[in-house]
This record gives C-alpha cells, sequence and structure tokens, in this order.
C-alpha cells in the first residue's frame, strides 16, 4: 500500500485543482459471474489513486475550499460476514489506516451527502461512466433542489473529475514507477519461461498457464489483462483469447501478456518460433518489426509529441513492407494511401499506469501531447499477414509483435521490460537451451 502522506498529497492537489466544490468517487462494484459466484473483485482505479482502498462498496469524497477535507464511506465491521467474506476495515480502521479526515458507514452515505452537497458550487463526479451512480447522482441533487425555498442550493455545475484525476496521473510518482518496474521484472520472466516452455504439440493454454505460474509466484495479484497467446494464424487476431490450440512445427507464437502488482500494470509482447528456430520469412518480417520498434523508442523522450514514435514506426514498416513485396510504390504513397494497413491497423503504444490502457488524453488543444519526465507508455509496432491476392505465399498467417513499457526520463527513456529477450539471437539461445 502507498505511504499515507502520498495519499494525503494527491488528495490536496486534486481539492487544490478543483478550486472549490466537492468530488464524489465510488469504487467499482461487485460483479457477479453466474448465479451465486462473482468475479474476483478488483476496485476502481481512480477510487484506489486517491485512498489504496481494496474492499468493495466504498465511496471517496474530497471538499476543495477554505476547508479541504477528504471523507470515506465503507462498509461496517461485521464479524459473521467477515467469517464468509474476509477482513473489513470499517469506519474506524479505515480512518486510522488510510489518512481521511473523517471515515462513515456505507449505509450513511444517503443521508450524510446531503449536507456535504449543499451549497457547494460545483460537483465534480464521473457522470456517464455508471448508470446506477448517475441515477443516485440525480437524486441527490433533486432532493437539494426541492429545498430551494428554505435557502439550501444544489450545485450549479458538474464537472468530470476524470479530467483532473486523469492528468494527475499520467505523471508517474517514484512510488509508482518502483512498483511498475517491478511488475515488469515479474512480467519478463514469465516470457522468457514461456519461450522455455513452448514445443510443438504442447497447446497455447499450457503456455499461459506458465505465464499465471510465474506472475503468482512473484506476488502478483492478477493478470493485467485477459492473456493473449496466439500460435501460428491466431497471431493475426489482435485481441485472440481463446488460448486454446496446439502449437504446430514451423509457426509462430505471439503472447501478449503482464502482470499487475498492487494495482498497477505491465505489458509486454513477444512473438518466437514454436521450434525455437526462426524460419527465414519469419526472420525477415521479425526483424523488420523489431526495427520499427527500435525507431519508435528513439522518438521516446521529451523532446517528443505522443505520436512520434508511431510515425517514426510506421516509416520503417512502410519501407519494409516494399522492401518484403507487401506493399508497393513509395514510401510517402503507401503512407498517404493507407496501403500498409492491411498489415499493421493499430497504433504504435498506449499509456500505462493502473490500467493497461492508462488514463491520460493523447491530444491537448488539438495538438499531440508532448512527452515529460514520468510518463509510462508502451512501444508496440506489429506486422499482421493474412493470406490474400498479391501477398507471398511464405509469409502467410505470420502474426508479429513486439512491446516493451517505456518510462519517460529526462534523458530519453528506460525500457523497464528489456530483460524479456527479443532479438532473434536472444530468444534462439533462451529456447536452444532449455
Amino acid at each position: 500500500m502507498l505511504d499515507i502522506p502520498h495519499l494525503q498529497s494527491r488528495r490536496a492537489t486534486l481539492a487544490s485543482r478543483m478550486g472549490q466544490g466537492i468530488a464524489i468517487i465510488p469504487t467499482a462494484a461487485e460483479a457477479l459471474r453466474n448465479r451465486d459466484t462473482h468475479y474476483p473483485y478488483r476496485y476502481d482505479s481512480y477510487f484506489y489513486y486517491l485512498t489504496a482502498f481494496t474492499e468493495p462498496e466504498a465511496v471517496i469524497v474530497v471538499i476543495a475550499g477554505d476547508s479541504p477535507k477528504s471523507i470515506l464511506f465503507c462498509r461496517d465491521k461485521d464479524m459473521e460476514r467477515e467469517i464468509w467474506d474476509g477482513f473489513r476495515h470499517g469506519p474506524a480502521g479505515a480512518l486510522a489506516e488510510f489518512g481521511v479526515d473523517e471515515a462513515y458507514s456505507i449505509s450513511e452515505l444517503d443521508t450524510r451527502i446531503l449536507a456535504l452537497l449543499a451549497n457547494q458550487p460545483e460537483l465534480y463526479f464521473s457522470l456517464g461512466a455508471d448508470a446506477a451512480w448517475d441515477q443516485r447522482v440525480t437524486g441527490w441533487i433533486n432532493q437539494l433542489r426541492s429545498q430551494g425555498r428554505a435557502g439550501v442550493s444544489a450545485p450549479a455545475a458538474i464537472r468530470d473529475v476524470r479530467a483532473l484525476l486523469d492528468e494527475m496521473r499520467l505523471i508517474k510518482s517514484p512510488q509508482e514507477i518502483a512498483t511498475m518496474r517491478r511488475a515488469a521484472v515479474i512480467s519478463a520472466e514469465a516470457h522468457a519461461r514461456a519461450m522455455q516452455a513452448t514445443k510443438p504439440g504442447k497447446h497455447e493454454y499450457e503456455i499461459e498457464a506458465e505465464l499465471l505460474h510465474t506472475f503468482y509466484r512473484h506476488g502478483s495479484q492478477y493478470p493485467a489483462y485477459t492473456s493473449i497467446v496466439a500460435g501460428g494464424a491466431n497471431a493475426c487476431v489482435l485481441h485472440y483469447i481463446a488460448n486454446n490450440a496446439p502449437l504446430n512445427d514451423g509457426d509462430l507464437l505471439l503472447i501478449d501478456a503482464g502482470c499487475e502488482l498492487d494495482g498497477y500494470a505491465s505489458d509486454i509482447t513477444r512473438t518466437f518460433p514454436v521450434n525455437g528456430r526462426f524460419s527465414a520469412a519469419q526472420k525477415d518480417v521479425y526483424e523488420l518489426v523489431l526495427a520499427a520498434q527500435y525507431a519508435a523508442i528513439a522518438q521516446v523522450n521529451p523532446q517528443s509529441h505522443w505520436n512520434a514514435p508511431h510515425e517514426a514506426a510506421l516509416k520503417v514498416l512502410a519501407q519494409g513492407f516494399i522492401d518484403l513485396g507487401l506493399c508497393r510504390g513509395t514510401v510517402d504513397a503507401v503512407l498517404e494511401s493507407g496501403d500498409y494497413r492491411q498489415f499493421y491497423m493499430h497504433r504504435t503504444g498506449h499509456w500505462l499506469g493502473l490500467d493497461v490502457h492508462d488514463a491520460g488524453e493523447y491530444k491537448c488543444d488539438g495538438e499531440w501531447r508532448t512527452l515529460q519526465p514520468g510518463m509510462m507508455l508502451t512501444v508496440e509496432p506489429g506486422c499482421y499477414i493474412r493470406p490474400a491476392e498479391g501477398v507471398p505465399e511464405a509469409f502467410w498467417n505470420i502474426g508479429i509483435r513486439i512491446e516493451d513499457d517505456a518510462l519517460v526520463t529526462a534523458e530519453g527513456c528506460d525500457i523497464i521490460t528489456e530483460a524479456a529477450p527479443k532479438t532473434v539471437a536472444a530468444i534462439e539461445e533462451l529456447m536452444r537451451t532449455s
């Protein structure tokens, strides 16, 4: 858990950026999987960012202005329920351990919130994120409006609290960076283990099990997202998650997988031959994607804007597609026409943090955002070649993506997932000795 002063500082920063008004940030609801079985619980990232509180049925209220304060509403202590479901902090425990100014039972929210909302000029809330919460908040506001003749006013404006929190979350603190580095090390080891375990005749799910084993063995609580373990033609399906096909001699295996550690995601993709040796065609495409990634990484620095890595990767890929006979014409013509999209149809990265596709705008006032030290992003060019007329048969069903996690630094960037082998020589050497 993050230290209390750090959490208090985040809440104070939010209050300062609000200037005045009140913010209401609920955590995620528990989700039923089937009948009386729930999905593993995952708290809301915005709520967790401000509290580090991991229990369901909780809300943080942040009040700005001359007397800023934070109030946590959570479940009561209940020894009977704790026998069945596990420990609960309760309001008293939450007050002692999470550095909030006040804490109350979640059962008191509907009554206490009216007094907190009354006469506040603005409400900061994630309107549209959850229909049930939208209805509940609207009900509170309508109750206050009905008291107008008694001199009580409701907030005159509702603003999206996510806009403020997104900007805060974009720049990672030293504590966040340290956690993400640990997650990256775990995930890199998982990918190396997966390479060593892969052999013709195994199934995708067997390799997924190796990933999960490594994640959990090192203290990760969950995968950061559903792992993609895609052999052969399955690698050309960008969000393939069936993970149930056999692995065939001569095919490639694309793995996009990362662990979540203490709320923070890692995100790595590696592609390698099932039998441990790249064919000539596979190697040609792989080296092209790797060159595109290196070109993109070179553009991850405080002098670049968000789209610079993507632009750099595109130029390398377009030239490579021409050289391999996949596209025709000049690089400029291929880029202008969009012909490259037959083989590369996604962006080259995304923000990374509490969410694998993390919070934060990519443009500001219509212009690509300038990268700043402390930002964390992925760099992930790819190439996906489905059978088609005019496509050399030697390349059919080759799907390759190479993805790393990059921390923007004052000097450039730090690839925190570098420990996962990614050169042809390193991959073949690891698989040869396994």
